[in-house]
């Protein structure tokens, strides 16, 4: 891929805008921004919980680390639908790792709005080190297109650790699939009073199975688990928080047991299955975000 500095990168840019050929997947005005430059980034990236990074890595055709070797401004008539205050820039990138996804070449480029100064002016971004979160945009060799407004990460080895750790997971044979619904919610009662056991069928997006089991015995506490076979086995454990397991399913689970999936023969047994059914998404915990979740 050929690559264009300085009025002659802005010339192609526009060219590329007008044709509709740069990032097809998506109107121009439609792509990604990346976060404010000039916030706190180190405590913006601490601040970012296990779903953030989850969120982002799984809408991404590739993650990497790169650091910005030119950033140049468009004119607005360049930039149609940029919000006041911003500034859309063409961002050229040198490559320094993928994390995932395809070998790339040395440089990449994306389109990205900035917050402007107090003096109408973008921050300066040359040399800066990011994470990317990106598209493969087809057809067009070493452009991107960012997952979305806070696909640009400030880097620091921390947020690039915990990165990795996400990805190692959802790269692995064994990662849980994506969750599409709630399938089948079954209780069946025990013999004694007080006994039974709650199996939750789940949908999956590559048709995996994923069930989950709760236990009543008479006189102690209910337990849980998820199993990734076929096999509901009531030796199976909770999800340990901050894992891809307990991410598919704190942040893919409705609140409440839908309507019409319960498998139960009796009124009792169908209340039972609910509050089972809730009992799990309280011991799961919240899916706390601090930015929007990201879709594919």
């Amino acid at each position: 891929m050929k690559l264009f500095t300085g009025q002659r990168a802005l010339a192609a840019l526009a060219f590329i805008t007008i044709s509709g050929g740069f990032a097809a997947s998506a109107p121009l005005a439609q792509q990604p921004l990346i976060r404010a430059v000039g916030s706190d980034v180190s405590n913006d990236n601490a601040a970012l919980t296990y779903a953030d990074l989850a969120s982002l890595a799984d809408a991404s055709d590739v993650v990497m680390r790169a650091q910005v070797r030119k950033a140049s401004r468009l004119k607005p008539e360049q930039a149609p639908g940029v919000a006041p205050g911003m500034a859309r820039m063409l961002i050229e990138a040198r490559t320094q790792a993928v994390l995932a996804g395809p070998a790339l070449g040395e440089t990449v480029r994306y389109l990205a709005d900035v917050p402007l100064d107090a003096k109408g002016k973008p921050p300066r971004l040359n040399k800066t080190i990011s994470l990317l979160f990106a598209r493969i945009v087809s057809g067009r060799p070493g452009e991107l297109s960012l997952v979305d407004a806070g696909a640009h990460l400030p880097w620091s080895v921390e947020t690039e650790s915990r990165t990795r750790a996400i990805l190692t997971e959802m790269l692995s044979t064994e990662a849980a699939p994506r969750i599409v619904r709630v399938r089948e919610v079954l209780f069946v009662p025990g013999n004694l009073a007080g006994e039974g056991e709650t199996q939750v069928f789940l949908q999956t997006e590559t048709g995996e199975p994923v069930s989950l089991s709760v236990i009543r015995r008479p006189g102690v506490p209910r337990t849980w688990g998820v199993s990734l076979s076929e096999i509901v086995d009531q030796a199976s454990r909770p999800p340990e928080p901050g894992t891809l397991t307990w991410y598919r399913l704190a942040c893919s689970l409705p609140p409440s047991m839908p309507a019409g999936v319960s498998l139960s023969g009796s009124a009792d047994d169908v209340r039972a299955a609910a509050a089972d059914y809730a009992y799990v998404v309280g011991q799961l915990g919240e899916c706390t975000r601090t930015r929007p979740a990201v879709t594919r």
